[in-house]
């Protein structure tokens, strides 16, 4: 009886330590200043403001080749600019004979979603906000399932052919086209 005690309590040991650890060694999801400025893509609507110039004003989408098609100038391309950027390279377009110094405003109305499956209560499309991180993806796909591992996650981004496995806390931040898959706990 005291060996199976003894070897209980190895066994026992040993799952919980390599538990701490496995989720302990997981990299932590951290974006740079640039990472986190948001690049526009396919899908995002922009309302677009030139100051003086009601025709010009208004809603545009971002196509699938990554453009908008914007009166006088034709097709912008849009994809892998910041808002700022794109609103400079429209300004230069006009000032070349169109407009004499335009004043140039986006905002982004509609982000591209992001994704989440697997253990959670909804898995999905679900609509990006600033700031989202991995905890506040789950609570907008309905939370948990009580199977989920609540430790790691995997991330692939949108522009990352494989998915990553990371530590999942409310730091981890999720952008614009990622998708997250929730994995199940092992025991």
């Amino acid at each position: 009886m005291r060996i199976f005690v003894t070897v209980l309590s190895i066994l026992i040991t040993g799952c919980l330590t390599s538990g701490c650890a496995s989720s302990g060694s997981l990299p932590e999801l951290a974006l740079s200043s640039t990472d986190t400025s948001y690049a526009l893509g396919a899908g995002d609507k922009l309302r677009i403001t030139i100051y003086g110039e009601e025709k010009l004003t208004g809603e545009y989408l971002v196509d699938g080749s990554g453009a908008i098609a914007f009166p006088l100038i034709g097709a912008v391309q849009a994809k892998g600019l910041t808002a700022p950027a794109l609103a400079d390279r429209l300004t230069r377009a006009l000032s070349k004979g169109y407009i004499d110094n335009p004043s140039v405003a986006i905002d982004v109305l509609n982000f591209r979603p992001y994704y989440i499956l697997g253990e959670v209560n909804t898995p999905g499309e679900h609509p990006f906000v600033e700031g989202l991180t991995v905890f506040s993806a789950v609570a907008k796909a309905a939370g948990f399932t009580y199977r989920a591992d609540e430790k790691r996650v995997y991330i692939r981004h949108k522009d990352s052919t494989g998915e990553a496995l990371y530590r999942l806390d409310g730091n981890t931040p999720v952008q614009p086209g990622d998708t997250i898959r929730v994995l199940e706990r092992k025991f």
